[in-house]
């Protein structure tokens, strides 16, 4: 096990990278972060150079901050976060490549939703009523309608369901990239998904 105040090993694999995250997130669970690699020292150690080891892609949720979830420090991860983990083709998954095409240290990418999510409770409302949401928000709507479509004749709550569907299709997205897909081949690069619960402050990993 990994001493948390230690440098995280720059070529961590993606197992030891998603055991890194885990035990982070164990921490949180229990109340007993350690707010590991957040000292001055570790700020100018990365201010030259960064080796992260995870992508993390995650909602704006302010009660879902991945750095704060998993324990980790500044350095550690790549975030990207957009309401409801909407993906477009340009920007967001843009992003999502960045990291493990530029960085050999990052080898596993990370799609994390979370129960009652507002953004799939905004959508569903949008949705059923056949109302336009405001602004730019028809955008986030269409991206996370198929997880409505996916989610909607399944039994059970709706909006629970809906966010197991955005961060299954999210990480088959993810995996259909012709770059991520290549560095998946030729670099062992993972794509997972994770369901963090508000209420316990796990992570669970589901797909």
């Amino acid at each position: 096990m990994l001493d948390p105040q230690d440098a995280v090993p720059q070529q961590a694999g993606p197992q030891q990278a998603l055991q890194m995250l885990l035990e982070g997130n164990q921490r949180w669970v229990r109340g007993e972060l350690e707010h590991p690699r957040q000292t001055a020292e570790r700020r100018k150690e990365v201010a030259a150079h960064q080796d992260p080891f995870a992508v993390i892609f995650s909602c704006i949720d302010s009660r879902v901050p991945p750095e704060i979830v998993f324990d980790c420090g500044i350095g550690d991860l790549f975030v990207i976060r957009t309401g409801g983990e909407a993906l477009d083709d340009l920007v967001v998954r843009g992003s999502a490549e960045f990291g493990p095409s530029g960085y050999s240290s990052t080898r596993l990418v990370v799609v994390l939703g979370h129960e009652r999510c507002g953004a799939v409770i905004a959508a569903i409302e949008s949705i059923q009523s056949g109302s336009v949401a405001p602004g730019h928000l028809p955008a986030v709507v269409d991206a996370l309608r198929p997880a409505y479509q996916a989610a909607v004749g399944e039994p059970g709550d709706l909006v629970e369901n809906m966010v197991r569907a955005q961060i299954r299709l999210t990480v088959a997205a993810l995996k259909d990239s012709p770059l991520l897909a290549q560095l998946s081949r030729d670099q062992g690069l993972v794509i997972v998904g994770g369901r963090y619960d508000l209420d316990s402050g796990e992570v669970e990993v589901i797909a």
